[in-house]
C-alpha cells in the first residue's frame, strides 16, 4: 500500500499518479501481474490543506509518501529503486522539478500476519503458498 500526502492542488491527475505508483511497487517487488497482486496493490493520494503540514522552518510544500510492504519484500537494491522511482513519479505528476528534494519516501514493513487481504491476515509464507496455488505451482 502507498499513501501520498501533499498540499491540495499539488497533483492534477491523482488517479494516474496512484496507478503509476502501484505499478511501480509491483515491478520492484517482482511479483507476477495476477489479480491477487494487481487488485490488492494500491496507492492513495491524500490532499491536505496547506496549513495542515509544516517543516520546522515553516515550509508546507513537501510531499510524504509512505510505502508499506510485507516484511522482507524489498532487498537494498529494491529499496533504492523504489525511492528513486517514486520520487521521480511524484515530481513528474506535480510538474515541479524542484519537488525532487522536497519529497520524503518512507518504507515500512507489515509484521508477519499483519497484511490483511479478503479478511485474512497473511504471513509471507501464506502469501507465497497462495500465489503458487493461483499459478498452478502448488
Amino acid at each position: 500500500m502507498i499513501d501520498v500526502y501533499a498540499a491540495a492542488g499539488t497533483f492534477q491527475d491523482k488517479h494516474a499518479l496512484a496507478q503509476e505508483l502501484a505499478e511501480t511497487i509491483m515491478r520492484w517487488e517482482r511479483v507476477p501481474a495476477i489479480p491477487f497482486f494487481s487488485d490488492n496493490t494500491a496507492a492513495f493520494v491524500h490532499d491536505l490543506a496547506s496549513d495542515a503540514l509544516s517543516t520546522a522552518s515553516g515550509s508546507s510544500n513537501y510531499v510524504r509518501v509512505q510505502v508499506t510492504t510485507n516484511a522482507g519484500a524489498l532487498e537494498r537494491e529494491q529499496q533504492l529503486g523504489v525511492v528513486k522511482d517514486i520520487t521521480a513519479l511524484v515530481t513528474k505528476a506535480a510538474d515541479d522539478p524542484t519537488l525532487e528534494v522536497r519529497t520524503w519516501v518512507t518504507l515500512m514493513e507489515a509484521v508477519p500476519g499483519g497484511w490483511g487481504i479478503g479478511g485474512h491476515a497473511y504471513t509471507n509464507e501464506e502469501i507465497v503458498q497462495h500465489v503458487r496455488k493461483l499459478l498452478g505451482k502448488a
